[in-house]
């Protein structure tokens, strides 16, 4: 009998397999939160989303003046910052991003209207250096 050892043997298609005991299981996920932060063309590209949505992946890069990398969008879509928005009706009907509701939460905004302007940016002088430690991404799961 492995119950009392936290793992059981369980049948299912056919086939047997060890399984972690379901009073157990919680002690396998990830216990502490990991801070990585956003690349500086995540940030780029997450700006560019949140002020022009909805917008398409040709798009960004022409704003940017650099192909963006899938990995780029993807980190973005895993954060929850961004989702699809739809496809474009133009030639090859490119998809649309748009921001979150868990943007604008991250980043206590009630609507992208409470994003910034130019201005306030470059007062800020957030428009010429490094991103701000603000725009770390939670990810769940050990450093180790």
């Amino acid at each position: 009998s492995y119950a009392p050892r936290g793992i059981n043997l369980v049948e299912r298609g056919g086939r047997w397999h060890f399984q972690t005991a379901a009073d157990l299981a919680h002690h396998l996920r990830p216990s502490r939160e990991v801070v990585r932060k956003l690349s500086r063309a995540a940030v780029e590209t997450l700006a560019i989303i949140a002020y022009h949505e909805p917008v398409t992946r040709p798009e960004i890069e022409e704003i940017r003046g650099v192909a963006v990398s899938g990995g780029t969008i993807d980190v973005l879509l895993e954060a929850g910052w961004i989702r699809p928005a739809g496809r474009r009706e133009t030639p090859g009907r490119p998809l649309q991003y748009a921001t979150t509701p868990g943007f604008l939460a991250h980043f206590n905004l009630t609507s992208r209207r409470d994003l910034p302007g130019i201005a306030d940016l470059k007062a800020a002088g957030l428009l010429d250096r490094e991103p701000p430690r603000e725009l770390a991404l939670p990810f769940s799961g050990d450093s180790e």
